[in-house]
């Protein structure tokens, strides 16, 4: 019982102590009782401020990478060298023949102080040939990379997001196909006259197709997502729709695709040239150089003339496939968490 009263007499004083306080707010102004919160930009702009930026982010994950990283520097390395290789001192040409104080050609030769790499079996510098050989490979492959990504994306992202368009393109990629592209590249190679316009012209004529096939699947996968849907129905462009909502998810395969394009055109100048049909003699490239050495495979003594085209041939193409691999893991948005 005295446990109750007093339970109570405590209510009773603090229903007191409120009234009280609620009398003296009323008599309090309305400028007393409220005040408005100044205006602070700064703190606005910190409360809403992301400091995630995509490039740095892919930057940072690429960098991560070791083995891609040690390549990506060896390889810009061999670029630079390539492109400054003949305004060196004492450098030869490509297509010179030399010979000696007899007139005779220095055939053959095995490297030595003379000539770093040797000769070949006409007395030309394999040095400045190898060199020669790895710009001209390097400029095809490039060409062809960055002309198929253009018509590729291009068409890839109509084929995928404009519907009107599937059936027309759909029925142009079974019909190109169905045609291996080593008879196109052969027949391509045999019309024209031998050069490097036209196998770039080969490659590109049915290589798009592959990268427009890839660039539509990934489309169709995004194309109608909740912020695509309400950018239409926003009226917004369908050009603006394309190059801002579709195009920046794709980078991470885009740039594994050209990737990969680069060392598969050195290899398709390698084939064409191994059968006969490729870039001129008197035109440098890997692809001639490997196949004059491929015929002096059996000589021990002359096989240098195959192993170094084919190390450099080799080293580009790996270092193109691992690079591009490891900077498509660090572009992808999933792996900046």
């Amino acid at each position: 019982m005295k446990q109750f009263s007093y339970r109570h007499a405590k209510e009773a004083e603090l229903m007191k102590s409120m009234e009280e306080a609620v009398k003296e707010q009323t008599n309090l102004s309305e400028e007393e009782l409220f005040s408005f919160a100044e205006f602070n930009e700064k703190e606005v702009e910190k409360t809403g401020y992301s400091n995630y930026s995509y490039w740095r982010s892919t930057l940072q994950a690429f960098l991560k990478n070791k083995m891609a990283v040690v390549l990506l520097f060896l390889l810009g390395l061999l670029l630079l060298f390539t492109f400054i290789q003949p305004y060196l001192p004492n450098q030869y040409d490509p297509n010179m023949i030399i010979n000696d104080e007899n007139g005779m050609q220095y055939r053959n030769i095995p490297p030595g102080d003379q000539f770093i790499l040797g000769t070949n079996s006409i007395g030309q510098d394999l040095w400045a040939r190898i060199w020669s050989g790895t710009r001209t490979s390097l400029f095809i492959g490039l060409s062809v990379a960055l002309a198929e990504a253009l018509i590729g994306i291009t068409i890839g992202v109509l084929w995928g997001y404009v519907r009107k368009l599937d059936f027309i393109l759909t029925e142009i990629y079974n019909i190109i196909d169905n045609i291996p592209n080593t008879i196109i590249l052969i027949l391509i190679s045999y019309i024209l006259k031998p050069s490097v316009k036209t196998l770039i012209f080969a490659m590109c004529l049915t290589g798009w197709i592959q990268m427009a096939r890839f660039i539509r699947n990934q489309i169709l996968i995004i194309r109608d997502r909740d912020y695509n849907v309400a950018s239409r129905c926003l009226g917004t462009p369908t050009s603006k729709i394309m190059i801002k909502n579709l195009l920046p998810y794709l980078v991470s395969v885009i740039m594994l695709r050209m990737a990969l394009t680069i060392p598969a055109a050195i290899g398709n100048e390698v084939f064409i040239t191994y059968i006969g049909l490729g870039l001129p003699v008197d035109t440098p490239s890997l692809g001639n150089l490997i196949n004059e050495g491929r015929a002096l495979i059996t000589s021990p003594a002359l096989r240098y003339q195959l192993v170094y085209p084919t190390l450099i041939l080799s080293f580009v193409t790996i270092s193109f496939y691992i690079i591009g691999n490891a900077f498509s893991d660090a572009a992808d948005p999933k792996n900046h968490v």
